[in-house]
């Protein structure tokens, strides 16, 4: 996903927040690329720390576009199309980008693959590593 990185700021151990644009939506996550690179635009990887714990932080969407957003609570909102996969664990295809995910226990029905949720996770559990093409 190619985004607008800004800077924000840093927190404990010098990691540096950035608020980061897109086609699909804006949010504020942790910078794991060279300092220099903000304010730039980028090629991302999304590394989200969090499960898909299905009616805990996973519903159903309540949009068919996919999206990245920013609760009021600090909470990152990704909706795209769920993958389950073969080995236990989920994939998120948000505006061409796939966001791999463990599945918690008890995990979602088989009838939940191919379909538009909507994910819920802390910001502090995302990550955005860039790349090159």
């Amino acid at each position: 996903m190619l985004v607008q990185v800004e800077a924000v700021g840093q927190v404990a151990e010098g990691r540096v927040t950035v608020r980061v644009r897109s086609e699909a939506g804006a949010a504020v996550a942790f910078w794991c690329g060279d300092p220099t690179g903000v304010g730039r635009e980028h090629h991302v990887e999304w590394t989200v720390e969090g499960d898909v714990a299905w009616g805990v932080n996973t519903r159903p969407a309540t949009s068919y576009s996919p999206g990245v957003d920013e609760e009021e609570d600090g909470r990152i909102v990704f909706r795209g199309r769920l993958s389950l996969t073969d080995d236990g664990g989920a994939v998120l295809e948000v505006a061409g980008t796939l966001i791999l995910f463990d599945l918690a226990d008890p995990p979602p029905s088989t009838a939940v693959d191919g379909t538009f949720v909507e994910i819920s996770v802390e910001r502090t559990s995302v990550s955005l590593w860039p790349y090159l093409l």
